[in-house]
């Protein structure tokens, strides 16, 4: 009994002990796994994380792929089930507008499931690698970062909880099968989570891009106070100089060569992140503000106050503006790295660190820190590009409309977007 009694006593001071700790990484990370913390923890809830995490190492969990394994194949069954009623089944009749939303739907989602669980291996050694570089980080860049993920995963995940109880009390509303509307939930918060691991990696990539920048500037700084005050002796300095930008050339090329195996293992996934965003700002507007009243009219009072509407269009927006904000700055903070070693090297009168410098600056030149999907480029002009073609395509959408109904004199839609 007494035996019985300490186990309980010492397994609530670990846990005590641990509730603590993990309050103490709220905002204020300390390294990679506390940065990554409440991202993990979703996965883990979702059943999306099958990985143990060891002291500063990942390894495979057995019992989670195999849970993965099965929600793939349920979240597959479930889509092509939905995709067979929808197009062969005879009971659903829909305009071709609505057909065509709900086919990219359940199409899309059948492939991002099994993007992931495909990938799930490759993602691992990249969060490995991540982990390696980001060891290197000072203590103020991670509580830096804590407070930008840990603010952005848990009120995006509210924000995103909040949405999804909207869209359960409109299901009613729905025109297909809405006996598993909760795994169409479930499948949204799986794509949400999985969408901000990535924008998580870019930004401590980022992080560690900024920090050789940091550093080269010190260096540059450095040069500049001694080539003045000749208080150091060239041969205590130039070792020291030296082996600062030798170590900071082999860690730009682990970065450069992280970023090259993030955008091959989250291509496929962020390609179907660009396709979503922009099938659903695209539908939702032509479905909620394009009405048909003997013409085709354009309202906004209304859909203004429609809190779903509202709601879901910023939730797309928002989510895909931080990912390409995430990938510019990250693309910005590499390009800065050739400025800054330029300004070095008309700083130092040094031949050693000169021809340094100089193989450096070739190294940058041959390693491309972009970010993209399937040789599309995240950046700032993905979004001017994504708001031209929801600009036509919502005006080939009207220009449907008007001529369906100049054929037939059907009444307009007015109908619930899928999630």
């Amino acid at each position: 009994m007494l035996k019985c009694i300490n186990n309980v006593i010492n397994n609530l001071q670990k846990f005590q002990g641990e509730t603590k700790r993990r309050k103490r990484w709220l905002f204020h990370a300390t390294d990679f796994q506390s940065l990554m913390y409440f991202n993990f923890i979703f996965c883990k809830i979702l059943g999306i994380f099958p990985y143990r995490i060891k002291v500063s190492t990942f390894e495979r969990s057995k019992s989670g792929y195999i849970l993965w394994t099965i929600i793939t194949c349920v979240i597959c069954i479930y889509e092509l089930i939905m995709f067979y009623k929808l197009n062969f089944s005879g009971r659903v009749r829909l305009e071709v507008p609505k057909t065509i939303t709900y086919n990219f739907h359940f199409v899309l989602g059948a492939f991002a499931a099994i993007v992931w669980r495909v990938s799930s291996d490759r993602r691992m050694r990249l969060l490995q690698c991540i982990q390696e570089i980001s060891s290197r980080l000072p203590a103020e860049s991670y509580q830096r970062l804590s407070k930008l993920i840990h603010a952005k995963d848990i009120f995006g995940f509210i924000f995103l909880l909040w949405l999804l109880l909207i869209f359960l009390l409109n299901s009613s509303e729905m025109v297909i099968d809405t006996t598993f509307e909760s795994l169409r939930v479930y499948i949204a918060m799986i794509v949400f989570q999985m969408d901000m691991l990535y924008m998580n990696c870019v930004c401590v990539l980022k992080a560690c891009l900024k920090e050789i920048n940091n550093t080269l500037e010190n260096l540059r700084e450095l040069c500049v106070v001694n080539d003045i005050s000749r208080r150091i002796d060239d041969e205590q300095r130039n070792p020291y100089m030296l082996t600062e930008l030798k170590a900071l050339k082999k860690q730009h090329l682990m970065i450069s060569d992280t970023v090259q195996m993030l955008n091959v293992i989250f291509s496929l996934q962020l390609l179907g992140t660009i396709v979503v965003v922009f099938k659903q700002i695209t539908f939702a507007l032509y479905f909620h503000i394009v009405q048909w009243q003997d013409g085709i009219s354009i309202s906004l009072d209304k859909q203004i106050r429609h809190e779903f509407f509202v709601s879901l269009i910023m939730y797309y927006l928002i989510r895909i503006v931080l990912v390409v904000w995430a990938c510019e700055t990250g693309k910005n903070e590499a390009t800065e790295i050739g400025t800054t070693i330029h300004n070095v090297l008309n700083t130092t009168t040094d031949e050693q660190i000169k021809y340094e410098l100089q193989l450096f600056s070739m190294q940058i030149l041959h390693c491309n820190n972009t970010f993209s999907s399937k040789g599309l480029t995240v950046d700032a002009t993905l979004l001017t590009a994504m708001i031209n073609s929801i600009t036509t395509y919502l005006l080939i959408l009207i220009q449907f409309l008007g001529t369906s109904h100049s054929c037939d004199g059907k009444t307009a839609i007015n109908g619930t977007e899928a999630f």
